[in-house]
């Protein structure tokens, strides 16, 4: 198989996502919160808390996911830190709500882009993107320097559902995979515990995009 977001690549596609995507950060309307800061300015963050740079709380491979994407060689997660829906009952709370003295280390695109190819020469079978709404932009624009380091693995997309068209719309032909996880049905529910009332809407758009 091989993936889909090295034919963009090769088109000069994946080039235009990219600059697409950073026009979402200023001001930042990437995922339904629609914060309006200025994500590139390097001051403000928004709800996820997450600047002009991913942060990455933790990668390997991972043997906990669904069986067909662990195989023999596990899954490569990249466990990005901070989150667009902040859910009160996080398994990942640490990662995900601690924004003054959470895990993680921010990373520019080389960087990213290192993560993955590691992850790659361990043998996974996949790259999977765990909590990745808030950092779209940052994805996308470092798989350019992972082709060029000879990335050719499928990539996951395992999200909160939380996601905007707009965002998803940029990830089509890029992401192989996606696995969310729905959280809400109720909007009460999903207001009393994520401060988002609007999530099941939201998040059936998103699940009707993705299986498009």
């Amino acid at each position: 198989m091989k993936a889909s977001y090295l034919k963009l690549h090769e088109q000069g596609e994946l080039q235009k996502r990219i600059r697409h995507a950073r026009e979402l950060l200023t001001p930042c309307r990437l995922c339904p919160r629609q914060c309006g800061v200025n994500r590139l300015n390097g001051d403000e963050t928004g709800i996820c808390g997450t600047g002009a740079r991913a942060m990455v709380a933790s990668f390997a491979p991972h043997f906990g996911e669904e069986s067909p994407l662990v195989g023999t060689g596990g899954s490569g997660t990249i466990f990005f830190s901070h989150c667009n829906l902040l859910c009160i009952f996080c398994q990942n709370y640490e990662i995900s709500h601690c924004h003054d003295h959470g895990k993680g280390r921010e990373n520019d695109p080389q960087q990213l882009a290192g993560i993955m190819i590691k992850l790659q020469e361990q043998g996974c079978h996949n790259i999977n993107f765990v909590t990745p709404s808030h950092v779209i932009p940052q994805i996308i624009g470092a798989l350019p320097f992972a082709i060029e380091k000879g990335l050719y693995l499928p990539l996951v997309y395992n999200s909160s559902g939380y996601d905007s068209l707009e965002s998803l719309e940029l990830l089509k032909d890029i992401i192989d995979i996606y696995m969310p996880d729905f959280k809400f049905w109720n909007p009460e529910h999903a207001k009393q515990y994520a401060h988002a009332h609007d999530y099941p809407k939201f998040a059936r758009l998103a699940l009707k995009e993705m299986y498009e």
